[in-house]
């Protein structure tokens, strides 16, 4: 799947048709926020980005989706009407995998979509199958968890949570960004709907669980060390 983030609907619509009519699937966005929010329930293959959008600019969404591990990798084809040399460098010095100028040929356009596609397959073929640590493996291609080669079932929320700490061991994750990459920046969570998440997930793992430290005041971390706060 191909997200679109474009305001302009006609240029949104021809990139759409322009994708399927090359038996590729694609969704377009009017707006950053509808963007996220799919991005929430399930992440693209590549994403192609208009710049100048209301609510957020495409350098600003561009900084977030490489901030993130979950989107780190994921190609992204910006398409702007700032076309000068600056505005492609800062493009492409931002993050972005190519930089297509307005207006664009439809042939060009799916060209380079395609090339961008190529990279990331290369890329995904090269990153590790299975997300680890002391024990605890999670193979995100079949949505499977391991814990000391014993399966684990976990609800969606427990798994999104378990990957969020594979993506960084050794690193706190503060409740905030638990709450933004778990639940979504848009939805209230009590801070103890997070606590008696992060208990459960605990115990499904067993003795692995011990593994996930409160960092008081902070948030949690998947650590070896025994100092953090329990």
């Amino acid at each position: 799947m191909i997200y679109i983030v474009e305001d302009d609907a006609a240029i949104r619509e021809l990139e759409e048709y322009a994708l399927t009519s090359n038996g590729l699937e694609a969704k377009g966005f009017a707006a950053p926020e509808a963007f996220w929010q799919a991005v929430r329930r399930a992440l693209p293959e590549l994403v192609v980005l208009d710049v100048m959008l209301p609510e957020e600019d495409g350098f600003s969404i561009l900084k977030k989706w490489r901030a993130s591990p979950a989107s780190a990798r994921i190609p992204v084809l910006m398409v702007t009407a700032k076309s000068s040399e600056l505005d492609t460098v800062k493009g492409l010095d931002s993050g972005a995998d190519d930089y297509l100028a307005k207006p664009f040929g439809v042939m060009e356009f799916i060209s380079r979509v395609k090339a961008a596609l190529r990279r990331g397959a290369a890329e995904k073929r090269q990153a590790p199958a299975c997300l680890s640590f002391m024990g605890i493996c999670m193979d995100d291609a079949r949505h499977i968890v391991t814990a000391d080669a014993a399966p684990v079932e976990l609800t969606y929320k427990e798994y999104e949570l378990l990957k969020l700490f594979l993506e960084q061991p050794e690193l706190v994750v503060s409740r905030e960004r638990i709450l933004h990459d778990v639940w979504g920046i848009d939805v209230s969570v009590e801070s103890r709907t997070v606590d008696m998440h992060i208990r459960t997930l605990r115990q499904k793992l067993g003795g692995a669980g011990h593994f996930i430290k409160t960092v008081r005041k902070v948030g949690y971390m998947l650590t070896q060390r025994e100092e953090a706060d329990e």
